[in-house]
C-alpha cells in the first residue's frame, strides 16, 4: 500500500493534485494506477520525491479519430423532450453503448440535429507531468483489499494464486506481492 502527494500538471496549468493531509492511496501493481507511474515509484521510500513525465502513449493514450462520433439529438431525450440543459460543449455525459457497456462521453459540438460526442479519455493525446512525494510504503491488510476492492488479480478471498500479469510475482492470500518494496 503507497499514498503519495502528486501533483499533475498538464500544458502548463495543475490538472488535478491530491488534496493537502489526503495522500492518493493505491496497492501497487494491481493496476489501480498508470503502470508507468507506479514504475517511476519503484524501490521509493517516504520522504522521497520524483518529477516525471509521461507521454501519451504511456498516459492516457492518443486521440482516437473513430471515438469522435455524430449522434442524433433524439437520443438525448428524457420525458419526451431533449435534454438541452446537458447539451452544452465540454459537458461529460454517462451514457452507455448499444451492449449495454458503460463510457463517458464529452460534448465536442451540438448542432440542429445532431451532437458530437468525443469517447476518448479527457487526458488522450495529453503529456502528463508529475510531481510526487512518496508519504508511506506498507505492507496490504485484508481491510485494504476490502476497502479498495481487491488486488485486481481475479483473486477470491480465499484462494489467491498469484498476480500474474498484475506484477508478475506470486504472492500470499493477503495478496501483498511486494512489488513495490
Amino acid at each position: 500500500m503507497v499514498a503519495v502527494n502528486y501533483t499533475l500538471t498538464v500544458d502548463g496549468k495543475i490538472a488535478d493534485q491530491s488534496q493537502p493531509n489526503k495522500p492518493l492511496e493505491f496497492i501497487c501493481g494491481t493496476g489501480m494506477l498508470l503502470p508507468k507511474f507506479e514504475g517511476a515509484l519503484l524501490g521509493k521510500e517516504p520522504g522521497d520525491k520524483v518529477s516525471f513525465t509521461l507521454s501519451p502513449k504511456d498516459g492516457y493514450g492518443e486521440i482516437i479519430d473513430e471515438a469522435i462520433v455524430e449522434l442524433p439529438k433524439n437520443i438525448f431525450m428524457l420525458d419526451g423532450k431533449i435534454a438541452e440543459d446537458i447539451l452544452f460543449v465540454g459537458n461529460t455525459i454517462p451514457m452507455s453503448d448499444a451492449e449495454g457497456h458503460r463510457m463517458n462521453g464529452t460534448v465536442r459540438e451540438v448542432k440542429e440535429s445532431a451532437v458530437v460526442m468525443d469517447f476518448n479519455h479527457p487526458m488522450a493525446g495529453k503529456t502528463l507531468n508529475f510531481d510526487v512525494e512518496v508519504v508511506s510504503v506498507r505492507d496490504v491488510t485484508p481491510e485494504d483489499l476490502a476497502s479498495k476492492g481487491g488486488c485486481g488479480c481475479g483473486c477470491g478471498e480465499h484462494d489467491c494464486s498469484g498476480c500474474g500479469d498484475s506484477c508478475g510475482e506470486e504472492h500470499d492470500h493477503d495478496c501483498n506481492c511486494g512489488h513495490c518494496h
